[in-house]
């Protein structure tokens, strides 16, 4: 019963998740992005617990491995992102 609750919630999500993104007008992508790399940023600490933990099985182990990667690759792709973005409004011939 936890199981398929936890999956409920997690579909759930998902859903409300591409509702919402897709209705972000592009002026305040930049913002977001920053805020999203905040989160990403506590969910790697999340994932550094998951994979450390001393009693873990090696299946919740393979999971917050997998989880640091993620978030990883999600903090630096936003960070690539939000730059590319902020260099668009630079003036030309300033640094």
């Amino acid at each position: 019963m936890e199981l398929i609750m936890l999956v409920f919630v997690f579909v759930l999500a998902i859903f409300l998740g591409v509702e919402l993104i897709s209705k972000v007008p592009s002026q305040l992508h930049t913002p977001l992005m920053s805020g999203s790399n905040a989160i990403s940023g506590i969910t790697i600490v999340g994932a550094l617990v998951a994979a450390g933990a001393v009693d873990n099985s090696l299946l919740a182990t393979a999971l917050g491995v997998g989880a640091l990667v993620l978030a990883t690759i999600n903090v630096v792709g936003g960070y690539v992102v939000t730059d590319r973005m902020l260099r668009m409004f630079k003036r030309k011939g300033k640094k």
